[in-house]
Formats: structure tokens, sequence, C-alpha cells
């Protein structure tokens, strides 16, 4: 995928905001998990004043990088104050795939520790005046879907949860039975990490939970579809479709 193909993708999802002229702010967030120190960030249209409708972003598993810093602002021009939480720590954003394993792997072992740094980050994203702590939804790309449906399972208030080619399996022990909102699934058919026998197990698990979800599969795309520097697995059009999926969804549940 060139550069000036994802530039006119990305340009074409700005461009199909409602708030082209609006007063955008953008910044890092500094916040603490016990001693450590964490570094979220945050985009609104100051020009809505306080207590917007909110998005939580959760990373990929390069940590909080430009892509989620990009779609916050994406999500600020379309009116939502947009707060990307982080997972790994100010400053640790693995560049190696070995380093990226080991985090998300340590992550995935212990999800008492993966909840805990959920639940700070929350605290940071409810703390700032833009965000409104009774209107908000979570999104998370491949290893942030897979945490999203995390913060699914464990009960938190918020009024849904939107998985980008996520992780679909299910921790044993776990199951939906305390989702507090509706589930957006936006997959791929040709997911090698998540394969659609994952969409079917999912699927099952949520229809015996009573879950309220919606799942969306496009045609041939791969895992990390959205990734605009994925070059081999970027797919344009399902880039677009899903993030129009993302819009009704929040249409839907946050206005």
């Amino acid at each position: 995928m060139s550069r000036l193909i994802t530039a006119i993708t990305v340009f074409g999802l700005l461009a199909s905001s409602q708030a082209l002229h609006a007063e955008i702010v953008s910044k890092p967030v500094s916040y603490t998990h016990g001693d450590a120190a964490f570094e979220g960030y945050i985009a609104y249209n100051r020009a809505l004043g306080d207590d917007q409708p909110t998005v939580v972003i959760v990373h990929d598993w390069d940590g909080l990088g430009e892509y989620e810093r990009m779609r916050a602002r994406m999500l600020a021009h379309e009116g939502y104050a947009a707060f990307a939480i982080d997972l790994f720590g100010e400053g640790v954003r693995p560049e190696s795939i070995e380093r990226r394993r080991e985090l998300t792997g340590a992550l995935y072992a212990d999800r008492d520790r993966m909840r805990a740094l959920i639940d700070s980050g929350m605290d940071a994203a409810f703390d700032q005046r833009a965000t409104d702590i009774a209107e908000m939804v979570a999104i998370g790309y491949c290893f942030g879907g897979a945490v999203v449906l995390e913060m699914a399972r464990a009960g938190l208030p918020l009024e849904g949860f939107v998985s980008f080619h996520g992780g679909l399996g299910t921790p044993e022990g776990q199951d939906y039975t305390d989702v507090q909102g509706e589930l957006l699934i936006l997959h791929g058919s040709n997911d090698a990490v998540a394969p659609m026998e994952d969409i079917s197990s999912l699927a099952d698990r949520l229809d015996a939970d009573g879950v309220d979800y919606q799942i969306e599969i496009y045609g041939g795309a791969r895992h990390a579809f959205t990734d605009w520097e994925a070059e081999d697995r970027y797919d344009p059009q399902a880039d677009l479709k899903s993030w129009q999926a993302l819009r009704t969804f929040l249409g839907d549940t946050l206005n």
C-alpha cells in the first residue's frame, strides 16, 4: 500500500467528520499506577465544553503511538472526547517483535495486573474535564481489542465495547455474564491470528451469556487491516467500512 493511498484514505476519514472547523485540543496526559509512570493521550473539541461523550482507546502491542493519537484526533473531529490509555508505561514503546510478545504475554498471563492497569488508565480518563463518565465506549486494536473484551468481561460500566481485529479467546474461568454494554466485533475473514473459528466460538459464548452484540466480517481482510503502516495487511476498504461501523455504533450508544 503506497503512502499516497494511505494519506488519501486518512484524509477521507477525517473529511467525513462533522466538526471540521473544531477547536481541537490534543496532548499527552501523565498518570501513575503504583510507583510507575504512564502516559496517556487526550483529544477533544474545546468548543463542545465539558462532559463530552467519550471514547477510550486501547493500543496495539507496540504501545501507545502515533496511530492511537491519530485515531483520538479523528474522534475529536467527530465530536467525542477521546482518551488513549497506556498499558506498558511511559516511554515503553517496544520496536522488536520479541519485546512486544514479552510485554503482551506478561499481561495475558496475569489478568489481575491487566485489569489493574486498565483501572488506572480509566481513572486517568475520568479525571479529564472533557470526558463524561456516564457516556463512554471503549475501543481497541489487535492486542487492544483483546483488552477491550477483558474490560467487558470485568463488568466495566461502559455503554459499549468495540474490538478491531482483536484477539477473541476467553481465558479459562471467565465469561460474559457481567457485561454492562453492547459489543461490536469488527474482524477480517482472513485473520490468521484470530481465525473464523474464534468468531464462531465467541458468538456461542455471547449467545449463552445473553450479551447484546454485533459482528461485522470483512471478506478477505487480514489481521491488522486498519493499520496504515502494515502495507502487506492494510485493507483500505475494510478500514473505511469498519470506521463507519464505529461511527454508527457511537451514534447509537452515546448520542
